[in-house]
């Protein structure tokens, strides 16, 4: 039986990843937010001109679905590598940010 995934395991094995090319001293807080632009860009690309309607059905063909699943994969990654280079933890960045906007948007 594998072990659940979690944030910090995965974080974990980005940097071991990252470690065994020798490739920390590229991994800059500038370079990872580019590069975090670039994969955003990749996915939105995906959904550029599509209709409202057509991008609620987007995962329903398999090549498209797969080209999706590899943009989120690589959007989340360079965001979690980000997150433990400046020492930031995501989901309390996350939870802490729920919290204002629960207050500044309250229910009317």
């Amino acid at each position: 039986m594998t072990e659940p995934l979690d944030v910090a395991k995965l974080q974990r094995r980005l940097a071991e990843f990252a470690a065994a090319r020798d490739w920390q001293p590229y991994h800059t807080p500038k370079n990872l937010v580019a590069a975090l632009s670039v994969e955003a860009s990749e996915l939105v690309e995906i959904f550029q001109w599509l209709t409202p309607e057509e991008s609620a059905r987007v995962m329903d063909d398999p090549g498209t679905a797969h080209r999706v699943t590899d943009e989120i994969a690589d959007v989340l990654a360079y965001l979690l590598q980000l997150c433990e280079v400046l020492g930031v933890d995501p989901l309390a960045a996350l939870d802490a940010k729920i919290d204002r906007n629960e207050r500044r948007f309250p229910v009317p």
